[in-house]
């Protein structure tokens, strides 16, 4: 009797958790559809202005979340669509006769990573070869936004707006005082030479070694030398005078910004219909410019592809590196080296390009995908593209390819390796009053048992001395790789590598990539390896979903079909990055920074 009451209230909780579950989808749908049904048609004509305004996030890479973007706050899907479809419709619009120019208005809530904008800025700059314009209006600019902005003919500002111009820094958090009082500690395992692996210096000193010091300003100095060198080429300014400005704080009114000529004018939104006029834009029948979002235009003119074509393939490595297979926004290399080996075996791609915006992560499965661009290699062009950070793992799956293609704002290198163990025996005596007790059948039969990742007992000299041998033999493993696919000395490459972390620039000049660039000089790269002219097409090579993503992707398609049909147009990503919480397990390639400009 009592299994009968179990099983029928498991059956009971079984059904109305997914009557609910529908439930709450059809709400999302509804509301979804409600709300993009108020909105106003868009169109193309002769006469139209592409706005970029950020109204979306830009990804590095196709999220594989059908849900990721959905604020259950508000009700509302946040709309999501990654670079290449940018740059793609950036180059459409271009050859658009129907399109006059770009509007840089970012007001959205939308964002992207330092890597991404230095792309689409590289996009809007061969986009104005066309002879078209890009002009930018804010009413308020941070340095990223205005390092966007730059690039366009005439950069206008609200009169009482905002303007930040300060510089760059990196700012860690250490937390070994908290272990302290807490009564863990990080014991830490890194060959000798890996002094500058800093990934573990959180939890083990209160500060920077000065190491890594050196190696942190060396990149804050760099990226602020891109930042600055390009806006001066832009602007037809000094950049040491524009470096000057930021140690001063001279910039922060809009009246500074004017004055400095880093804006052409400080006016109000409606103001910019004039702007428009004396770029020759003509009004519409109904006494308006036709502006539409990038968004829009990405559905209104799709990029089709030219059926037929040889391809290039483009495989995404996006994400921390684990082990085994997972799905969500990371990379594991279950996933991952089948997705390289169904663009292998796909006789219609010619050349792949390994898209890479990693810090790294299991030194294992690095490897497992190392060997996996090494088959793939030998059959067609494998050239990696990195983006915001291609470092420690990162770099590791990239070093085996035909070319390296590195934005010059990424951060990679980083060649080295780590284990760390939490030691807690103390603090779960001394704080918690729990102690434990173990039968086993050696000395180091319990080696590795803890709770929640945190170690139940010390460890003793040979488990140390165990763990010292296998980050040095992974060590060993990692530089011999950098060294054989990067043709170096390996006497070179252990004097890059130590874990020490590169600019983008930096690495071209230092052998670790092939030339500065982004996505769209990748692709070039692979056609011109693979050989197959100017007649190809470009196609991603997408992880298999599983099958609950897939039945949701097909009610993402139903509803996106249901709301075209009621003449709404606005393209609306469904997508959006799941963060997951940092687990590491093993020997790590990994590297804990990331660089913004604000």
């Amino acid at each position: 009797m009592k299994f009968f009451k179990i099983f029928l209230a498991t059956l009971l909780a079984m059904v109305v958790g997914t009557v609910l579950s529908w439930v709450l989808c059809l709400v999302i749908f509804a509301g979804m559809a409600g709300s993009m049904g108020q909105k106003t048609q868009a169109v193309i004509t002769p006469q139209t202005i592409v706005k970029i305004d950020f109204a979306e996030n830009i990804s590095d890479a196709p999220t594989k979340n059908p849900m990721g973007g959905f604020d259950y706050a508000t009700m509302t899907m946040a709309k999501n669509t990654h670079l290449l479809k940018v740059l793609q419709s950036i180059e459409a619009a271009k050859n658009d006769a129907r399109v006059k120019g770009i509007y840089i208005n970012l007001m959205g809530t939308g964002g992207a990573s330092t890597a991404v904008v230095e792309e689409i800025r590289t996009a809007l700059a061969d986009f104005k070869q066309s002879g078209k314009f890009v002009v930018a209006y804010n009413e308020a600019y941070s340095q990223g936004s205005y390092y966007l902005a730059s690039v366009a003919d005439k950069v206008y500002l609200h009169p009482e707006g905002g303007f930040s111009w300060v510089g760059l820094a990196s700012t860690s958090l250490f937390m070994k005082g908290a272990l302290d009082k807490l009564g863990l500690k990080a014991e830490v395992f890194r060959p000798t030479s890996c002094k500058y692996k800093s990934a573990v210096e959180p939890y083990i000193r209160k500060e920077m070694s000065k190491e890594n010091r050196a190696q942190m300003q060396m990149m804050v100095d760099d990226m602020w030398s891109v930042f600055v060198s390009t806006i001066a080429e832009s602007r037809n300014l000094d950049a040491k005078n524009l470096m000057r400005l930021a140690d001063d704080l001279t910039i922060t009114q809009p009246e500074d910004a004017l004055k400095h000529n880093l804006v052409d004018g400080l006016i109000y939104a409606d103001e910019m219909d004039a702007k428009f006029a004396e770029y020759g834009v003509e009004k519409g029948s109904d006494g308006k410019y036709n502006v539409i979002s990038l968004g829009d235009y990405m559905a209104l003119a799709p990029v089709l592809p030219k059926f037929g074509a040889p391809a290039v393939g483009i495989v995404y490595a996006n994400g921390q590196v684990f082990d085994g297979a997972g799905e969500d926004d990371n990379i594991y290399s279950v996933n991952v080296c089948e997705t390289l080996r169904k663009a292998r075996e796909d006789k219609d791609i010619k050349a792949v390009v390994l898209r890479v915006n990693s810090p790294g992560g299991s030194a294992l499965a690095s490897d497992v995908i190392w060997r996996e661009v090494e088959l793939l290699r030998k059959e067609k062009p494998v050239i990696v593209s990195m983006g915001s950070y291609a470092a420690s793992g990162g770099y590791y799956i990239s070093s085996g390819a035909d070319a390296i293609i590195t934005d010059r704002l990424t951060l990679t290198g980083s060649i080295g390796v780590f284990g760390m163990f939490l030691e807690g025996e103390d603090m779960l005596k001394q704080k918690l009053g729990v102690t434990t007790d173990v039968v086993k059948t050696g000395s180091s039969a319990d080696f590795g048992a803890n709770v929640m990742g945190i170690s139940v007992r010390k460890i003793s000299n040979a488990e140390r001395k165990a763990l010292i041998r296998s980050v040095d033999k992974v060590y060993d493993t990692f530089t011999s790789r950098v060294s054989n696919g990067r043709n170096l000395p390996m006497e070179n490459v252990l004097d890059l590598a130590q874990g020490r972390v590169w600019s983008g620039t930096r690495a071209v000049a230092l052998g670790l990539a092939d030339a500065n660039g982004g996505l769209r000089e990748a692709i070039s790269v692979a056609v011109d390896k693979a050989g197959i002219g100017d007649n190809f097409r470009v196609t991603e090579v997408l992880e298999e979903l599983s099958p609950m993503a897939q039945m949701m992707q097909t009610l993402n398609m139903k509803v996106k079909a249901y709301l075209l049909d009621n003449d709404t147009m606005e393209a609306v990503e469904y997508y959006n990055s799941l963060k997951r919480e940092l687990a590491r397990e093993g020997v790590q390639a990994y590297c804990p920074y990331t660089f913004g400009i604000n």
